[in-house]
């Protein structure tokens, strides 16, 4: 079976993209395992399925490059809310999606006819160590001191979706993430396992962020993380309440705002080019 698809990212952070509104595509976990290899398949950090929704515009789904099916994307989603304007499926200024995560309203700018970047409400951070999971005691799981791997860090766990473990540091360029990324990843801390954000503040309103993905690695940008990553520097205090704070990843800039309720991210969504696969 012939299946077309679209190669898009979001600073970097790209997707295969499955246009689910008259396709069905089968096993998508172990679809995802074979086309996200950048050697013998199409090259991705993981696939994404756009199918209807009852609820919303559309509904994604996005699968890892390891075959596990993440609750949020920021990247993608904004790449999803391209693909859904630009080919004309939903030609509005404001779309919702649904996600395993929730709805996400999503909010265009559109120039020349096309979507160049997106505002999304990535709805509120959650903070119980409960509910992110993390095994950690208290209400929260703000700068708490832990061993993993067998060395100290600080953490400040949030989840915007899916969970994420935030460290502050002096040098993230210095950091051997390949190996530090799947020791937090794999800590027994973590019930579901854990997206990593090595963070420097190099100023009062501006992050530099590496991140380790649980099931893909280290990307070149994390939607989420940066989401995470934001809301960590207001808890711990290195940034204000409310305020734009840039959030600079290895593919790019992100804009996030956290209003103490909820969480805005502003970013590109770029195509790369469309295909077709025998499936």
């Amino acid at each position: 079976m012939k299946v077309s698809f679209c190669k898009m990212h979001g600073c970097g952070n790209d997707y295969i993209f499955f246009d689910c509104f008259e396709t069905e595509i089968g096993s998508p976990e172990s679809l995802a395992v074979s086309l996200s290899d950048r050697h013998t398949g199409i090259g991705g950090d993981g696939i994404v399925l756009i199918l209807p929704s009852p609820v919303a515009d559309a509904k994604m789904r996005m699968f890892n490059a390891d075959g596990s099916e993440g609750g949020m994307c920021g990247n993608a989603i904004r790449c999803v809310a391209k693909y859904l304007y630009d080919k004309g499926i939903v030609r509005k200024p404001q779309i919702n999606v649904e996600t395993l995560s929730g709805i996400r309203k999503l909010k265009l700018s559109v120039k020349d006819g096309t979507v160049s970047s997106v505002e999304v409400d990535m709805g509120g951070p959650e903070m119980r160590p409960g509910k992110i999971p993390v095994a950690l005691a208290g209400d929260s799981a703000i700068d708490k001191a832990v061993t993993i791997g067998g060395a100290e860090y600080r953490i400040t766990c949030v989840s915007m979706g899916n969970p994420h473990a935030v460290v502050f540091c002096d040098n993230s360029d210095e950091l051997d993430l390949s190996r530090v990324g799947p020791l937090f990843e794999n800590d027994v801390m973590f019930p579901d396992r854990v997206n990593a954000g090595f963070v420097e503040v190099i100023g009062g309103s501006r992050l530099k962020m590496r991140v380790w993905e649980r099931g893909s690695g280290e990307t070149l940008a994390c939607g989420t993380g940066a989401c995470a990553a934001a809301v960590a520097a207001v808890l711990n205090g290195y940034c204000d309440m409310d305020s734009a704070i840039t959030v600079l990843l290895p593919g790019g800039d992100l804009t996030i705002r956290y209003t103490g309720e909820t969480v805005y991210m502003t970013g590109d969504c770029i195509k790369v080019f469309d295909g077709t696969i025998e499936l």
